[in-house]
């Protein structure tokens, strides 16, 4: 069973008697059930009775239950309501859309919108360039998905989809100031979401595709950078890819190796794993093997799409083709990005001394980091409950930053490792141990770092690309 986490956090309302035991008998029953109890008030008094509301993290949905069911069996405390602390936050949604701009009289509305707009609509036809300086599009990102690949969850499809979007979009604002909105689109059509998202390209500065199975997602991006004059980002591969390379970075300083000499294996042919291939192998690793469901990713394996066949050209180049559980002995690296449950602890028993695992499956990972820690020298998932947790918002939101601030039209593979060696180099080696390789989400100075990076980078490639930014 996983660890109790905040995310199945919940708060059970109960009546209880006014004794001195009552509320440490509710203390200890949430503690023997397995929950990790983060509050407990007094929300109402009386003379005969007190209302209390515990709140606890538990593991999962049946946890809740029976934490819930523990505290209902103690006598004379009876549970009024149990509320799931996550599902409140959804309620009603995470998003608002706020105006910049006070309308108080009829001046303001007035240059706001009609007549004053129509000098705005015509400087922008004759000049379309202007839109970026003029409308929202100078500070927005278009958040774009089919719902074909949600989390580690599957196809749930675009409206199951868009609770992932919104928070996405949060995470844009909350980090780096960038407007992100949800575009959850009703078809799996390749054809027509590219039409689509051309279609209402106008209104953004950058679109960030996002939980779109592969190998769809690969044409979709190649075909959107094709047609659009503003940056496509598939943060599912090349966020991903950035992260996990200013984490390996750091786990490689700690380790006192380099990327030429370590053995990696990749848990992971689609998107993201073909991505942080690509990316690792531009930056110096010469021994990488992918596996997917049916085992290793070698030149003689039939069926191959041209994504797979392209990382069969460039890895394993000692032709493995047995399955994860073998190819993994003797790994000084596992970076993991697939499914949940694919190796235990005796499997990275079998690494090479010193080893790294990056399992980031989620919510849960390749292998249970409790177990892996027993065996390797450092452990990353993609989770807050354990350490080093290597998340895609150390990257996405400074990364557009940084492209919106430079007026970029494309993203290159510099941006990419610049923006990993910026997070990389936030861990200072005064602060960079086994189990602080990357910042936290919540360091200040990350998506600042990032996007001074990737800025950096994009005005050196177009030095006439700088508009005059949201970030100036």
């Amino acid at each position: 069973m996983p660890s109790p986490g905040p995310g199945h956090s919940i708060t059970i309302r109960v009546q209880a008697p006014t004794s001195v035991a009552a509320t440490a008998e509710i203390s200890r029953a949430v503690g023997q059930a397995g929950a990790v109890m983060t509050a407990l008030d007094v929300v109402d008094s009386y003379f005969d009775r007190i209302i209390v509301d515990v709140t606890c993290n538990a593991s999962d949905e049946d946890h809740a239950q029976r934490i819930t069911r523990a505290v209902a069996a103690l006598d004379g405390v009876s549970v009024r309501n149990v509320s799931d602390r996550t599902f409140l936050m959804h309620l009603g949604g995470k998003l608002e859309v706020t105006p910049k701009v006070q309308l108080r009289h009829r001046d303001d509305l007035a240059r706001a919108y009609t007549p004053g707009v129509a000098r705005i609509c015509q400087a922008i036809a004759e000049n379309p360039d202007d839109a970026r300086r003029l409308t929202i599009k100078r500070n927005t990102v278009a958040v774009v998905t089919d719902g074909s690949a949600v989390l580690g969850l599957g196809n749930l499809g675009p409206a199951a989809a868009l609770p992932v979007m919104e928070g996405k979009a949060v995470l844009f604002k909350r980090f780096a100031g960038v407007d992100a909105w949800p575009v959850c689109l009703d078809t799996q059509d390749t054809d027509t979401i590219v039409e689509i998202v051309r279609a209402l390209a106008p209104v953004y500065g950058g679109i960030n595709l996002e939980d779109i199975a592969a190998p769809r997602c690969f044409e979709i991006e190649d075909r959107l950078r094709d047609l659009l004059d503003i940056p496509v980002f598939h943060d599912d591969q090349h966020g991903t890819a950035i992260v996990v390379l200013a984490a390996l970075t750091n786990a490689l300083r700690v380790i006192g190796s380099s990327l030429n000499k370590v053995r990696i294996v990749v848990s992971g042919a689609g998107a993201a794993g073909q991505a942080i291939i690509r990316l690792l192998l531009a930056q110096g690793a010469r021994d990488v093997i992918a596996f997917d469901r049916k085992g290793a990713v070698h030149a003689e394996r039939q069926g191959l799409d041209r994504f797979k066949t392209w990382i069969a050209q460039n890895t394993n180049h000692d032709g493995f083709s047995g399955p994860l559980t073998e190819g993994i002995a003797g790994a000084n690296v596992f970076i993991g990005v697939s499914a949940p449950n694919l190796l235990t602890g005796e499997h990275i028993a079998t690494m090479a001394p010193d080893a790294i695992v990056l399992a980031l499956a989620n919510p849960d990972p390749e292998v249970d980091p409790r177990q892996a820690q027993e065996h390797a020298t450092i452990v990353g998932t993609g989770r807050s409950d354990y350490p080093n947790q290597i998340n895609n918002v150390l990257a996405f939101p400074g990364f557009f930053r940084g492209l919106l601030d430079a007026g970029a039209h494309s993203i290159t593979d510099e941006m990419m490792v610049a923006a990993a060696k910026a997070i990389a180099d936030v861990v200072t080696d005064s602060s960079l141990n086994p189990s602080y390789i990357v910042p936290s989400v919540f360091d200040p100075a990350v998506a600042p770092a990032v996007a001074a990076a990737v800025r950096g980078v994009a005005e050196s490639m177009d030095p006439g690309s700088r508009d005059g930014g949201a970030g100036d």
